[in-house]
């Protein structure tokens, strides 16, 4: 038992997807994290995954196959058998790099103020290997200016206090973008960290969550409408002046607001590795 790493909670939620989803257990189990609390719900698979799934029980915390109330239901029951400081859920089909759970625990031990950070959005081939790597950064007030298309939901991690906040458990009536309502309420109470590194991919397929008729957008947007709408009135004054420049030349603003030293609120908490200190910074 390791006094210094905190006990990271990860859920992957399954269904069907014998494919990919030993690429994605290894992924999580052979970084060898010694502090890994890693759980798999099976909804009840019909294609293979649960003998897959069987072939690494030995080195899960918990695993079951059967049938659930959806995708937010199976990782809130996932999540009922952790007990982590740090959390997160990795789909079925995505994968994590070779470094990303040290590094998380890193980040969380070097900056004890951030309660939820996000890694460098990433696309990854058949193999696993990044294809496509995007950095960007999203606040509350990009939230609330309309520019909330996407954050990366398995490059996500953060505390547990985070989540008891928040309700303690995904929203079960939000079909598809239960994690997108997940971050509306974290950006309620937290600011959000960006690491400038890797730390997951998101697996491109033709059968991936919320493609059909653009099911996703549409229940991001419907729970997007109510947040921004309940947001307190100085927010959504400073989102108009985030949101003032439209357009390719509004990113030019955006830019330009975040370097300011009196627009501290826009400010874009970014953490990077310092190599001279050995540890991670926020910059």
């Amino acid at each position: 038992m390791s006094e210094s790493l905190p006990t990271i909670s990860v859920v992957t939620p399954s269904f069907n997807q014998e494919e990919y989803v030993e690429g994605t257990l290894r992924s999580v189990l052979d970084q060898e994290y010694p502090e890994l609390e890693y759980v798999v719900i099976d909804g009840g698979s019909t294609d293979g995954s649960v003998e897959t799934i069987r072939r690494y029980a030995s080195r899960l915390a918990y695993s079951v196959s059967e049938p659930d109330a959806g995708h937010a239901d199976g990782i809130n029951k996932g999540f009922a058998h952790t007990s982590g400081e740090i959390m997160a859920w990795i789909n079925s089909s995505d994968v994590y790099y070779p470094w990303t759970l040290q590094t998380v625990a890193e980040v969380f031990r070097d900056v004890p103020e951030a309660l939820w950070i996000m890694g460098v959005p990433s696309l990854v081939g058949s193999h696993g290997e990044p294809k496509a790597v995007y950095a960007d950064a999203r606040n509350v007030y990009d939230f609330l200016a309309g520019d909330y298309r996407w954050l990366q939901q398995e490059s996500i991690f953060w505390r547990r206090s985070l989540w008891e906040r928040a309700g303690g458990r995904l929203d079960c009536d939000v079909r598809y973008a239960c994690d997108f309502a997940l971050w509306l309420r974290f950006m309620q109470l937290a600011p959000l960290y960006h690491i400038q590194t890797l730390l997951a991919g998101f697996r491109h397929h033709p059968d991936r969550r919320g493609t059909v008729d653009g099911a996703y957008e549409m229940e991001a947007r419907a729970a997007w409408l109510r947040w921004a709408q309940a947001a307190p009135r100085r927010e959504r004054i400073r989102s108009c002046v985030v949101s003032a420049v439209p357009g390719r030349p509004g990113r030019v603003w955006r830019k330009t607001l975040d370097a300011l030293p009196m627009v501290r609120w826009y400010r874009h908490l970014r953490i990077e590795y310092d190599f001279e200190a050995h540890r991670w910074m926020v910059r």
